[in-house]
């Protein structure tokens, strides 16, 4: 890992890494009334279990959330310009949200100079729960 930080970021460079979690129950509900999501899948354990699941399971885009949180740490959010990410596995309560990203590219495009970031969410077992990609402008 290079010690560069945003600023001087270049192919190769690894984001320093957060970490989220251990998943609890209270924050699923918390993020059902943030996000808007009420989907009884994530807070319902009756329900969950009536659809073929043992537990609940956290939302997607809570962990999409934590890739984002990963990138704002890293560099101001009116530097980003792509966000994108493909959602592998389940998150299940109890786990932790392990953020990690490279730069893999610097680049021009439209008249600046643009990073090129891999996202990845994985558990604290390194299973991978979530890919993405980012473009964020370079200072």
């Amino acid at each position: 890992m290079s010690g560069n930080g945003y600023q001087d970021a270049r192919a190769g460079d690894a984001l320093p890494g957060f970490t989220a979690g251990p998943i609890s129950r209270h924050a699923l509900a918390l993020y059902c009334g943030a996000s808007g999501d009420h989907n009884p899948i994530h807070v319902d354990l009756d329900f969950a279990r009536s659809a073929g699941m043992d537990d609940v399971f956290a939302h997607g885009m809570l962990s999409a959330a934590y890739l984002a949180r990963l990138l704002t740490n890293w560099a101001p959010q009116s530097a980003l310009r792509e966000f994108a990410v493909r959602f592998v596995a389940i998150t299940h309560v109890g786990d932790e949200v392990r953020c990690t990203g490279q730069v893999v590219e610097r680049f021009e495009a439209q008249g600046e100079t643009r990073l090129r970031v891999e996202l990845n969410a994985r558990s604290q077992t390194g299973e991978l729960r979530l890919s993405g990609l980012a473009v964020l402008a370079a200072p």
